[in-house]
């Protein structure tokens, strides 16, 4: 379908398909620009090139590429199963593991494994999210429920739209919160500028993270966290944005300085739920991988802290 656009005074002097990733135009730069080198691109009604610069006032239009329709194929990858009856499971999700297939990366990712564990998920997600009531960035681990039926799904959703779902995460971050406990209300949404990234702006979504220090480990701290809302990357910008990002995070955090991590310090460890069918509470707990648990001890004794004292409880 052909997109039209009137170039604003703050966007003139940008290059036609940086403007279009910045409105949105299409799911990648690539794809945008490919749209306009088969020429499906206009700016006053002439030709356009990728390249070319804007001005206030122009007339853009576009003619997107079609986007063919990915497929999830079922693969057999192990998965750590927390729980599992006729309507929903619980899955411990490893660091690396994507939750859902996306266009680029259809391969390896969470459902791709559940496809080949449950006969059925819900659908109420899309072919390509079946079953799939909340997710966990990449390198993010920890817990998630999934549902099996239709009716499971659109429940758990209520549960997590209404409060009643209660998720918690332990975290590694840079600095020392203050105070120590606190709520942070930042409005988040997509990046101006990086298309890939969220960020606190003035229009955001609202957002809410709740925090606890449970540890000063030196230039470090252990946190405890609980989510009121659930945005993408939530919590990762919000600590970032008070200036303690979560160690290991290479895109919110301080660039190399991830102190050996694969991924970002965050772990989903504790998940509760009413069970759609039996109406009780189900709640789960989930001890941090190994490489977290290293790093952990590590500040730890370089804190002067008992290495092996036990985790905080939830």
């Amino acid at each position: 379908m052909e997109q039209r656009w009137i170039v604003g005074p703050e966007q003139g002097g940008r290059r036609l398909d940086r403007f279009w990733m910045e409105v949105g135009a299409g799911p990648s730069r690539t794809m945008i620009q490919k749209a306009i080198a088969a020429g499906l691109a206009t700016v006053n009604g002439r030709p356009a090139k990728a390249a070319q610069t804007v001005h206030p006032g122009d007339e853009v239009v576009l003619v997107p590429l079609p986007v063919e329709a990915p497929r999830c194929d079922p693969e057999a990858i192990p998965l750590r199963l927390v729980y599992e009856d006729p309507d929903l499971l619980v899955v411990d999700k490893p660091r690396g593991m994507v939750v859902h297939p996306a266009p680029g990366n259809l391969r390896g990712t969470l459902v791709n494994a559940l496809l080949a564990h449950v006969r059925d998920l819900s659908g109420v997600g899309g072919t390509l999210r079946p079953g799939i009531v909340h997710r966990l960035d990449k390198d993010t681990t920890g817990l998630l429920v999934v549902a099996k039926n239709d009716t499971t799904h659109l429940a758990l959703s209520a549960q997590l739209k209404e409060r009643i779902m209660r998720r918690r995460y332990l975290a590694l971050v840079h600095g020392i919160p203050k105070p120590g406990q606190g709520t942070i209300r930042m409005p988040i949404g997509r990046h101006p500028f990086d298309r890939k990234r969220m960020a606190v702006i003035a229009d955001g979504r609202p957002a809410v993270t709740v925090y606890t220090v449970f540890e000063e480990l030196g230039a470090y701290s252990l946190l405890g966290l609980m989510l009121e809302t659930g945005r993408t990357h939530q919590i990762r910008v919000h600590l970032a944005a008070i200036g303690h990002p979560v160690v290991g995070d290479r895109v919110y955090g301080r660039g190399r300085d991830t102190l050996g991590l694969a991924g970002q310090a965050l772990h989903a460890g504790y998940l509760s739920f009413v069970h759609p069918r039996t109406g009780e509470r189900l709640s789960f707990t989930s001890t941090p991988p190994e490489d977290f648990l290293a790093l952990l001890r590590r500040l730890r004794r370089e804190a002067g802290v008992d290495p092996e004292a036990a985790l905080p409880g939830w």
